[in-house]
């Protein structure tokens, strides 16, 4: 448990993974650097210092059976569910796992920052929100590198009062869209991580080569590379960033 202002909460990081991609399938289990893109993930999440545990929630279809396996060869908390409804299977993995807070990942973002990921636990906790994000109300980090969190209380009131089968395809929607029935507070980082403009994640193979070399550039096992460095790195040879600059972001389930 880690404790903020007298009080104990299980902070949990949830990755939302399954092996469907329209553009790039199996993504999250592809190589870079020997490793998966999911142990990467999972690899730089350990490194943070306000997580109680990590949990996948990942599909109850066959084709995901090998995430399951991720999960028990790795030893972390998983939980299947639906595949289409992403925010019924985020919510029953954090019933599920008695989490009190909750920090949402994607499977498709390698680069995630833990020092972002910190930052953002305590701001959120001390703040007293009940949802808290990097890109509200508007951009501010690189695709890929956004995070949000959730209370379990308020994640539970968006489970029950989503209708609309958009709102169920994504965990925020519902936050989005009845700001007045949560507090929602914005993370603030620092002014020289602002780059809403560039594009790392993952789900094209163009994203999957630049991934792919900023880690051959700036990868060692058991370290971690921060973004400032891939900042330095895309500085240093800006023609990097022109391979998935025509990639147009799509709306999708995880």
């Amino acid at each position: 448990m880690v404790v903020f202002m007298q009080k104990q909460l299980k902070v949990s990081a949830i990755i939302q993974a399954r092996m469907g991609s329209e553009r790039l399938p199996g993504k999250v289990l592809m190589p870079i650097c020997g490793k998966s893109v999911l142990e990467h993930i999972v690899e730089r999440l350990k490194f943070c210092k306000f997580l109680h545990h990590i949990i996948l929630a990942i599909p109850d279809t066959k084709e995901n059976d090998i995430l399951e396996k991720f999960a028990q060869d790795n030893l972390l908390a998983y939980y299947r569910g639906s595949e289409e409804e992403v925010l019924e299977r985020v919510y029953l993995a954090a019933k599920k796992n008695n989490c009190d807070v909750v920090v949402a990942i994607t499977a498709d973002n390698p680069l995630i920052d833990p020092e972002i990921i910190d930052t953002a636990v305590e701001q959120h906790v001390h703040s007293g929100a009940d949802y808290s994000c990097t890109e509200y109300p508007s951009k501010f980090l690189p695709v890929g590198l956004g995070i949000e969190l959730f209370n379990f209380k308020a994640l539970a009131i968006a489970y029950k009062n989503a209708k609309d089968a958009y709102q169920k395809e994504h965990v925020s929607s519902h936050f989005y869209e009845t700001p007045d029935a949560f507090k929602i507070t914005k993370v603030v980082l620092p002014e020289d991580l602002k780059n809403p403009g560039l594009r790392l994640t993952l789900d094209t193979k163009e994203d999957l080569e630049l991934i792919s070399y900023i880690y051959t550039k700036l990868y060692k096992p058991g370290e971690i590379f921060k973004t400032k460095e891939i900042f330095d790195l895309l500085k240093s040879e800006p023609q990097l960033k022109k391979i998935n600059a025509h990639v147009i972001q799509k709306t999708r389930i995880a």
